[in-house]
């Protein structure tokens, strides 16, 4: 749990604030029955759920493999299960056309982009390339974990090659979408929040974060 609710219920919800109804979950093996016994096939939130397993951690770009009839050939918007986001400006992100062509990425401001895939920007303040944990940097902008690709993102993962620790990396496929110049960004400012509750320091600072906001605005 983040605080008094399932940390799924977070990414769930702003997947729905984008108007997702249709949603894919890809989860390990061991916490199927977990997700099911939880959500069950989404009807008691008005969303229909379904579910695929990923058998072993090999990159986040594997989802879209994972994921290949269910995506179809429609658009698809990825978000990953441990971020959480507050206060986005919805209408200003979402693609607004259903033939939305690309990709899109949130970039957010962080002060360890080391931990992070990081987009680096020229003079024209046009992206260049997204670099994967760079240990030297001067670009603190960090991409979230909230993506929205096009109906080419299945083709384009299938040509994704593994990396050096044998994962079909999510920074390969936006870099490919950078190279046909589809690749695009909005920034989440100072009225936003992106916390990424994957380690153990941040799982707690997320947790005092929305028990701040819960208990401060009243509302969940």
């Amino acid at each position: 749990p983040i605080y008094d609710k399932p940390m799924i219920y977070y990414p769930l919800s702003t997947l729905m604030e984008f108007q997702n109804r249709d949603i894919l979950i890809i989860v390990k093996p061991s916490d199927l029955k977990l997700f099911k016994n939880l959500l069950g096939n989404g009807s008691k939130f008005g969303i229909k759920i379904n579910y695929k397993i990923q058998k072993k951690p090999a990159g986040i770009a594997e989802s879209f493999l994972i994921g290949e009839k269910f995506i179809n050939k429609s658009n698809v918007c990825l978000i990953l299960g441990d971020n959480i986001f507050h206060g986005i400006p919805y209408r200003e992100i979402l693609p607004q056309n259903s033939n939305f062509n690309g990709a899109k990425i949130i970039l957010y401001k962080v002060q360890d982009p080391d931990r992070y895939g990081v987009a680096k920007f020229n003079k024209k303040n046009k992206i260049i390339k997204i670099i994967e944990k760079p240990l030297k940097t001067k670009s603190n902008l960090a991409v979230t974990g909230l993506y929205f690709f096009d109906k080419n993102v299945v083709n384009l993962s299938k040509k994704l090659k593994p990396s050096k620790r044998n994962e079909l990396e999510i920074v390969d496929l936006l870099n490919k979408y950078k190279k046909k110049n589809k690749l695009s960004a909005e920034f989440l400012g100072r009225g936003g929040a992106w916390l990424d509750a994957g380690s153990i320091d941040d799982f707690y600072d997320t947790t005092a974060f929305v028990s701040a906001i819960e208990k401060r605005q009243g509302f969940k």
